[in-house]
């Protein structure tokens, strides 16, 4: 047997790991620039197309800022992937986290927003009874102070 997952252990005390971590490559992890957004304040960060006619970004000019386009796109295998291997999928019940039960080694957890600290302590311990992992498990939990 190997060492996570063996026999003995019945599934308690270990985090769930993903079932096949593949190496996330980025084509690029600049932001594209806004034409000119360092020469004017005015000028937000933000992308836009340039749609000028004489524009030379737009004309794809040698040392000006580069377009988005496709070929940026990332591997298929790993589009949304988190660095921990894992897939995001957004609970906001605890009914929600029985759809992940035969897909916890590809898909972890991450509670809404908008749920109440009673609801998360509620899917934290669902989640940990069917080794899910959470993504934000420790998010707007309150230590109960002993005096």
């Amino acid at each position: 047997e190997s060492r996570k997952g063996g026999k003995g252990e019945g599934g308690k005390g270990r985090m769930p790991s993903p079932l096949v971590k593949a190496r996330i490559v980025k084509k690029r992890t600049k932001k594209f620039l806004r034409q000119h957004t360092d020469r004017y304040i005015r000028v937000p960060k933000s992308w836009r197309r340039p749609k000028g006619i004489d524009s030379a970004v737009r004309r794809k000019f040698r040392g000006t800022v580069r377009m988005p386009n496709i070929g940026y796109g990332s591997d298929k295998r790993t589009r949304h992937m988190m660095p921990n291997g894992f897939y995001r999928f957004v609970v906001s019940n605890v009914a929600d986290l029985e759809m992940l039960m035969m897909h916890n080694r590809k898909y972890a957890a991450e509670i809404a927003h908008n749920v109440s600290g009673q609801k998360r302590k509620a899917i934290v311990e669902r989640a940990a009874a069917l080794d899910i992992k959470v993504t934000n498990a420790k998010a707007r939990v309150r230590v109960e102070e002993t005096q």
